[in-house]
């Protein structure tokens, strides 16, 4: 199984993707960035074909994106929202099942701490997925752990049969 994890952005959208039923393991990750001088919808318009173009490059059987959550700053919240649309609208293009994960759960998953901060993460994302360095930036770094607490998740849920959260 491929997952591809996304953390929605339109400055920087991170992405990460593993393979694995029980251990994840890495593909690869990075970031989509944009410049704030392009017109927004130019700006979506290359978060979704940079999404496209991963789906098909690597054939992901299924996509974990974090939720959105209501911060303090109402134009960041709509611009990260308008970033998860076209995140959601490639995926279901492709016919690929999406799972939403709050923050707190995906910093629980991979730290053990629901208010682990983005230091913490990024260390465990590099312990969890053996890898040699601390994945950066960060944005690329939470992608992995959102695609890391999909597999956890989703393991649970076939050992289980039901949905554990």
């Amino acid at each position: 199984m491929i997952t591809l994890g996304v953390d929605p952005g339109t400055a920087l959208l991170g992405y990460g993707l593993v393979r694995g039923e029980t251990e994840p393991s890495l593909i690869t990750y990075g970031v989509v960035s944009t410049t704030s001088s392009e017109m927004m919808e130019q700006r979506l318009l290359q978060v979704y074909d940079a999404v496209r173009k991963l789906i098909e490059e690597y054939e992901p059987d299924e996509l974990a994106i974090e939720q959105l959550f209501f911060a303090r700053n109402v134009t960041t919240a709509l611009a990260v929202g308008q970033a998860r649309g076209v995140v959601l609208l490639a995926a279901a293009q492709s016919g690929i099942p999406v799972f939403e994960y709050k923050p707190s759960e995906v910093k629980q998953t991979i730290s053990g701490y629901g208010k682990a901060d983005k230091q913490q993460i990024q260390q465990m994302v590099q312990v969890l997925l053996e890898m040699d360095e601390i994945p950066t930036p960060d944005d690329a770094a939470d992608a992995l752990a959102v695609a890391i607490c999909h597999v956890h998740f989703s393991r649970m849920t076939r050992q289980y049969g039901i949905r554990v959260r």
